[in-house]
């Protein structure tokens, strides 16, 4: 019969250990936490230069459509930066085989990165960016051009000048993901 969430669990916690809820999770921070790092660094960055270009104060809140612009770059930029983890996540889990139905072991998504590159050439490893790249331009403009366009409607109230909680953080940024996966 049909198992239930709850009936999953218990079976992996019964055969794995509590280790077992993370089984793979690894290859997806190898991954993750990269990405994360290039787009937020980046679009601080791509912020910064914008602001200089059309002539910006940094105390005032950028238009949505800079944030926007600025996210979608910071995006791209990871996605560019990133995308040989990304393809090698996908040929581990199977999703994407090599050219000719090839199916290696990969030991990893370094071992991946490794056999993709010295068996089909570096430009491999960059097979198929260019959906991806397009489709980060509005997923991560829209996700900063919201956190931009809250932060324009709901200024913080900071008279001492310290920066802005971190829950006010937590919520704009909530609030983008949410309008990003629409």
């Amino acid at each position: 019969g049909k198992k239930s969430a709850f009936d999953l669990y218990r079976s992996i916690l019964h055969n794995e250990g509590i280790i077992g809820l993370w089984a793979g999770n690894g290859a997806n921070l190898l991954r993750v936490f990269p990405a994360k790092a290039v787009v937020f660094s980046t679009n601080d960055v791509y912020k910064k230069f914008m602001r200089g270009m059309i002539g910006i104060d940094d105390k005032k809140p950028l238009p949505m459509w800079v944030a926007f612009l600025a996210g979608g770059m910071a995006g791209m930029t990871a996605t560019a930066a990133t995308y040989p983890l990304d393809l090698a996540r996908g040929r581990i889990t199977g999703k994407l085989a090599a050219p000719g139905g090839k199916q290696h072991h990969y030991k990893g998504i370094i071992n991946t990165v490794i056999l993709t590159a010295k068996d089909e050439g570096a430009l491999a490893l960059y097979k198929g960016i260019t959906p991806t790249l397009l489709g980060a331009m509005p997923y991560e403009g829209i996700k900063f051009g919201t956190v931009g366009l809250l932060e324009i409607l709901l200024p913080k109230k900071d008279e001492e000048g310290k920066g802005a909680s971190p829950w006010r953080k937590m919520c704009f940024g909530g609030a983008g993901g949410v309008m990003a996966g629409l």
